[in-house]
Order: C-alpha cells, then sequence, then structure tokens
C-alpha cells in the first residue's frame, strides 16, 4: 500500500510540475523557464524537477507531450462523434491551430524544432507526435470520401500531410504574431485550401 501511494504521489508531482511548467511559459515565456524558476514557483529545489526530468530539454518534451495527450483525447471524440465530415473537418483545424500569439504548446513547439537537428531521441517523440495528427487527419478525410462529401479517390494519406504543412506554417506566424495572421484569418485560410484539397469534382 506504502508504495502505491508513493507511485500516485510521484504521478500527481510530475503532473503538477509539467502545469506549472506550461502556465509559466504562458505568463512569461519560454526563455524565463529555467529549471530554478519553475522551482520557486512550485515551492521545491531545482533537483528535485531534474530527479523527475533529467534535464530541460527532456522537460520541455514531457511538457509537450502532456499537452498533446489532451488534444489526443480530444481529437478521438471529434472522430467518434456525429458531427458531418465537413464540420468535424473545421474542429480539427480549429483544435490545431494556436489560440493566439505566445501561444504555449506552439511556442514549445517551435523551440523543439529548432533542437531536433541534434537530438534524435527528441526528433523520434516530435515524429510519434505528428503521426497522431496526420493518422487522424487521414482517417476524416477517408470518411467523408466514404459517405460521398469529398472527393471519391482522394489520395487521403497525401492530403493530411499538405494539411498539416499548411497549418504548421499559419501556426507559427499566428504565434510570432506577424501582421495580419491571426487564429481568424488562419482559420479562414485552412478552411479554404482544404475545401479546394478535397472538394468533388
Amino acid at each position: 500500500m506504502a508504495a502505491t501511494a508513493r507511485r500516485r504521489d510521484g504521478h500527481l508531482a510530475r503532473e503538477r510540475m509539467l502545469e506549472e511548467a506550461m502556465t509559466a511559459i504562458a505568463e512569461d515565456g519560454l526563455a524565463a523557464l529555467t529549471m530554478s524558476a519553475l522551482a520557486k514557483r512550485l515551492g521545491t529545489s531545482g533537483g528535485h524537477i531534474l530527479y523527475y526530468f533529467g534535464s530541460k530539454d527532456r522537460l520541455l518534451l514531457e511538457v509537450l507531450r502532456w499537452s498533446e495527450d489532451a488534444l489526443a483525447e480530444e481529437r478521438r471524440e471529434l472522430l467518434s462523434g456525429p458531427a458531418d465530415p465537413e464540420r468535424a473537418l473545421e474542429l480539427f483545424l480549429a483544435l490545431y491551430l494556436p489560440r493566439g500569439p505566445r501561444d504555449p504548446r506552439w511556442t514549445l513547439w517551435i523551440e523543439l524544432w529548432a533542437r531536433t537537428a541534434s537530438n534524435e531521441p527528441l526528433r523520434q517523440a516530435q515524429a510519434e507526435i505528428d503521426r497522431g495528427w496526420q493518422e487522424d487527419l487521414a482517417a476524416l478525410l477517408a470518411e467523408g470520401a466514404r459517405r460521398g462529401r469529398f472527393a471519391a479517390d482522394l489520395d487521403t494519406a497525401a492530403r493530411a500531410s499538405e494539411l498539416l504543412a499548411l497549418l504548421d506554417g499559419l501556426s507559427t506566424r499566428v504565434v510570432l504574431g506577424q501582421h495580419g495572421t491571426d487564429r481568424g484569418s488562419a482559420l479562414r485560410t485552412a478552411l479554404s485550401a482544404t475545401a479546394r484539397l478535397v472538394e468533388r469534382d
């Protein structure tokens, strides 16, 4: 029983660290997130955080995984829900895009993208997360094609890959606060491009 309690307490402590790290990124930006700063927010020591994560890179990756796990659950609900394919696709695009400038999840993605060239475990972890989005979007497109709402001969894997690349570009512009690219305009652009990619003849 004591061992079970320790494991449960450890899981909760880890969960709280991830949640607080995401909150800190949202409030102060990624540059301000250090092990010592996070430890101060949590009322603990930097060594305690290192015990769980080992390095800042590992902490950032786990924060991203934690955030993406929550979005994966939302995607599952979306794909299993009663929404028609067009509406489900719109909801998918909206879920993918950042909420606005300095969106903490997207701030993390951009930071970690820059580190993948020299970090193979990080590259593999990001590829795994990307694969979940790719597979779910391809399944959504396939269902729309099956129901006659999208082109019957749609290459769902190729279209999903193209749409995600577009969304990545739009999302980066939103997060960086580039002039004329807010969440609303990014979503409209994505919807317009999507309609052209999946439309029936």
